[in-house]
């Protein structure tokens, strides 16, 4: 061992470094090639590591070759939908994860009758708004043009609309309303409005991914998603703000806001998704997490959402951020409409290598007497700012016969692994940096994506594998926590410890949902974990909770619902 094994960890950092710092001021430090031993003892700092002179002296011609192999690879165009040769996986060796049947069985339903006032329907669950369209008591139209107005008459208040996609829309919706007058149903989805963060493709409309540089983006192809909900029979009215490259709520036109507090931003980065869902814009909404923007957001606005496991919904379409966390699904405004939308979008296509085949099985009747879920213990015990309403959550959770079991999550340093997300977006978005129009994006503070990605260009490759061999032990480590305490399911507080980065690193899903309100009024959430590709039982012990409490059906005011409940 010793230090000789990190000279490849140097080189790479010492090539970077001398490279950035020639393409930002054009003043190299020193010879021909501008590395010298000097060069090479000032890196050492960056990586933690200290060589002998006649150590560093003996690199300084195989660093040079490095910086002109980089110079070299910049020159090929590579699209930030190009992934890296290879992929993450989070299922442990030796275990086989999720369902093989395919099955959506459906609770009752909560409104039956067509109010008088069409607008009545702008907070309706998915569920809901089904039957009437199965059954023809209202038209797919009627619903469009309903949700186009609302979205025209608030999204400006909200800031949470890049496009609206009018003309799709209601061509969508003309189609639908054809096809189930022919008695062709396509299924839940058929006929239901949704928007959709703009880091999705559409055909025919602008991409933005929220972020100036690429506010004039058009991509010529239909994501997988919107793909698969175009075959649901869903009417797509709007693409959704998302913050600037899928970090927090400000974007290139303006800060989305929390419909309860309008002086609060939505939080993000799935910012207009959740925001839209909960003032009632839309009936649902896709988003993305790759740590917390599904999570986040949904607490923030009180908005149901599922961040499915790692490699269930494909991401073909969609903008890249960090090829081994990114993950696809539902903002909608209740558990079950998570369940029929992500039914919808999950499994594999031709385009997404990650994408694995595992069946979906849900069931609204679920018997919680007697049933045994985790708890992270500790988590709950600390002092925090929604321990109130999460002791209640565990209370409702007994009351409903559930066997809480404490478990301990894996003691690993989670948050020193935060950097593969950091990597793998300043690789995503390398030509940004290099091109300096990084200095388009709004937010140019320290703790933004400008400065993010320059800093992770000193990021060693050695340390970035390493940090990945720890995230395989974690899966690992996963499977016992949940086998030792003979659960499927934990519980936990939304951004208690280190659980949401560790279980967006290691994949597994999670159902965000409100469980209560603030001092202020506005909403707070719980999160329940889930098995590796166990989705169906992850929903449905979330939606055995959410009917046992009336959270979700209260609504913010000023968007045409009553007022916000206490």
């Amino acid at each position: 061992m010793g230090k000789h094994v990190f000279i490849g960890v140097l080189f790479a950092a010492v090539a970077v470094i001398f490279f950035f710092l020639g393409q930002k001021t054009h003043s190299p430090t020193g010879g021909e090639s501008g590395i010298s031993p000097r060069t090479v003892g000032s890196a050492e700092q960056l990586i933690g590591i200290e060589f002998a002179a006649e150590e560093r002296d003996s690199m300084i011609d195989d660093l040079t070759d490095y910086v002109e192999s980089y110079q070299l690879i910049r020159k090929v165009a590579i699209e930030n939908a190009v992934p890296p040769a290879f992929r993450f996986d989070p299922v442990p060796a030796g275990h086989l994860m999720g369902s093989t049947s395919n099955r959506v069985a459906l609770g009752p339903l909560d409104h039956v009758d067509v109010p008088g006032n069409i607008e009545e329907l702008a907070f309706w669950s998915v569920r809901d708004l089904a039957e009437l369209m199965r059954t023809r008591r209202i038209t797919s139209t009627q619903l469009t043009e309903m949700y186009l107005d609302r979205l025209e008459k608030h999204g400006s208040t909200l800031e949470c609309v890049v496009t609206l996609t009018k003309e799709l829309a209601l061509a969508q919706a003309a189609r639908a309303d054809r096809e189930i007058a022919r008695g062709k149903y396509r299924g839940p989805l058929h006929g239901i409005p949704y928007g959709a963060k703009d880091l999705l493709a559409v055909k025919g409309y602008k991409t933005t991914w929220g972020a100036a540089p690429y506010q004039e983006q058009v991509i010529d192809e239909d994501a997988t998603v919107i793909k698969k909900l175009e075959e649901a029979g869903a009417v797509l009215v709007a693409k959704l703000t998302l913050g600037a490259l899928a970090w927090g709520d400000v974007w290139f036109g303006g800060k989305t806001r929390n419909p309860w507090n309008l002086e609060q931003g939505s939080s993000g980065s799935s910012a207009g998704s959740a925001s839209a869902t909960a003032a009632g814009l839309v009936a649902f909404a896709i988003g993305t997490e790759t740590w917390g923007s599904i999570v986040s957001p949904s607490t923030r606005c009180g908005t149901t959402g599922l961040r499915p496991t790692y490699g269930r919904v494909s991401r073909a379409g969609a903008m890249a951020l960090s090829w081994t966390m990114d993950k696809i699904g539902p903002i909608c405004r209740t558990v079950e409409d998570c369940a029929i939308v992500f039914d919808a979008i999950m499994g594999p296509d031709d385009t997404d290598p990650t994408v694995i085949d595992v069946g979906f099985d849900y069931d609204s009747d679920l018997q919680t007497q007697g049933l045994r879920i985790g708890f992270t213990k500790e988590l709950f015990e600390s002092d925090y700012v929604s321990k109130t309403t999460d002791a209640a959550t565990l209370d409702k959770l007994r009351e409903m016969g559930i066997d809480l079991v404490p478990i301990e999550l894996p003691d690993y340093p989670i948050a020193s692994l935060s950097f593969v997300l950091s990597a793998e977006a300043a690789a995503a978005f390398d030509e940004l940096t290099r091109s300096n129009r990084d200095d388009l994006l709004v937010r140019q503070i320290k703790n933004a994506w400008p400065n993010v990605f320059r800093s992770s260009r000193f990021i060693p490759a050695v340390e970035y594998i390493q940090a990945n061999r720890i995230r395989t032990m974690l899966n690992q480590a996963m499977v016992q926590v949940f086998d030792d305490a003979g659960v499927d399911i934990y519980v936990a507080p939304s951004f208690g410890g280190d659980n949401l980065l560790l279980t967006n690193l290691t994949g597994h899903p999670c159902v965000v949902l409100p469980n209560g309100f603030n001092e202020e009024g506005s909403p707070v959430s719980i999160s329940f974990i889930g098995r590796l590709y166990e989705e169906g039982k992850l929903l449905a012990l979330a939606n055995a909770y959410q009917v046992s409490t009336d959270h979700h059906r209260k609504h913010p005011a000023g968007f045409g619902a009553e007022a916000r409940g206490e």
